[in-house]
């Protein structure tokens, strides 16, 4: 075989098939010691810092009006500026579909995060914002 090195009982190749792709009929994902959990001390402005790689952000119950956008810098060492951050609205909203929450910056050891009411009132909710980093070459 071409490309191929003897490793003893099996081979070594660099060119195969399907390699690219992480295929499981189980769960991918973080263990719970990767997990961490802030919560913002002043304001839904007031940055975060949160140094692992999945986590919980409990956003401060202050004000936000409808149509209003509030932004917040989550400051973690393990993001990269080639990393790609989900964000999921996990709890704290009284009617679901009451906020948009979105990425809007990332950089190395941080990312800005922007959470948007799109109620049609003002809401002052603690919103709690699950995030994972994906890790990206």
């Amino acid at each position: 075989m071409a490309n191929t090195k003897s490793i003893g009982v099996a081979f070594s190749d660099q060119d195969i098939i399907g390699a690219q792709y992480v295929l499981s009929d189980e769960q991918i994902g973080y263990t719970a010691a990767a997990q961490g959990s802030v919560t913002q001390a002043t304001s839904k402005s007031t940055g975060v810092t949160l140094n692992k790689p999945v986590g919980v952000i409990t956003m401060n119950n202050a004000s936000l009006a409808t149509a209003t956008n509030v932004t917040f810098t989550l400051t973690n060492s393990f993001i990269s500026a080639n990393d790609t951050l989900i964000l999921t609205l996990a709890s704290g909203q009284t009617t679901p579909g009451s906020y948009n929450v979105f990425v809007n910056a990332l950089a190395a050891g941080s990312a800005s995060i922007t959470l948007r009411n799109i109620s049609a009132g003002t809401l002052s909710e603690a919103i709690v914002v699950n995030f994972a980093i994906l890790h990206c070459a």
